[in-house]
């Protein structure tokens, strides 16, 4: 596979896909998830001009410290943890860039997420101002909050509908502007949710990404996924994040049992390091 993509014989899609699968992740399971990057910082212009190289994301950096301000932050995060019982690693994030919240986040207004989504918060929609409601919105709070790390998915690349309110649910309005949440706001450069896809996508197999992508593969399958690597990245998320960092079977108590499994579920997995 990588030879293929070395040759250009399948897409950036394409591959992406296929470590993700090789890194067991998968659309049946909301806790393994495939995870795709961001690849644009620009969601503000009218024109999107794909030939510019400062229209996409640093791909060598994880999404947490795109934004240099947050670098010093985080850093500190790590130096100044300490377990006293001596089971928690110290780490850059506390949260993950894929979990089943995140998923769900994202694909709100398309079934079955939106019920599984409902289920989740206790029977009812979040409020309005923690859903999916803007992309240039979402960027800019990765961009501003280091805590906020969400990396994409690959519906992104190729589902157009996932940013429309084609159900009408009620999604609830924003408690400043009272605007009321509805179909996906979009970027300035893009017309309709189908003119964002193409344009996304075609980001995605530009002649940039082609050339960087490798970089965010070793922050996410590859080696500055764990070690000194990941530590120099700023690339190391919490410990029960990672495969074989918690052996279940060794738990005699159910209770604890239960609660580390339910923990694992939801806060998020570190694919399998390729």
């Amino acid at each position: 596979v990588l030879q293929k993509w070395v040759n250009r014989e399948i897409s950036n899609f394409d591959y992406l896909i296929q470590l993700n699968t090789m890194a067991g992740r998968t659309y049946n399971d909301l806790a393994q998830y495939p995870v795709f990057p961001w690849i644009l910082q620009d969601y503000t212009s009218e024109e999107l001009d794909l030939n510019n190289p400062a229209v996409f994301r640093d791909l060598s950096k994880p999404i947490g410290v795109v934004n240099e301000k947050n670098a010093k932050a985080v850093k500190e995060k790590y130096e100044n943890f300490e377990d006293p019982l001596g089971i928690i690693d110290k780490f850059h994030y506390g949260t993950h860039y894929s979990n089943a919240a995140g998923v769900m986040h994202y694909l709100i207004r398309v079934e079955p997420f939106t019920t599984l989504h409902i289920q989740l918060q206790s029977g009812r929609f979040d409020c309005a101002d923690r859903q999916f409601h803007s992309i240039p919105a979402t960027w800019q709070a990765l961009m501003d909050n280091p805590n906020d790390v969400k990396e994409l998915i690959p519906e992104f690349f190729y589902f157009p509908e996932f940013l429309e309110n084609q159900n009408g649910f009620n999604l609830g309005q924003l408690q400043m502007s009272k605007e009321v949440v509805n179909d996906v706001v979009l970027p300035k450069w893009a017309h309709s949710p189908e003119d964002f896809i193409y344009k996304h996508r075609k980001a995605l197999e530009s002649e940039y990404v082609s050339a960087h992508l490798h970089e965010w593969i070793d922050l996410i399958f590859g080696y500055k996924q764990r070690g000194p690597a990941a530590v120099e990245a700023l690339n190391v998320f919490y410990y029960c994040t990672y495969e074989g960092a918690v052996d279940l079977d060794a738990l005699t108590d159910e209770k604890e049992r239960k609660a580390l499994e339910g923990m694992i579920n939801n806060f998020g997995q570190t694919p399998c390091q390729l």
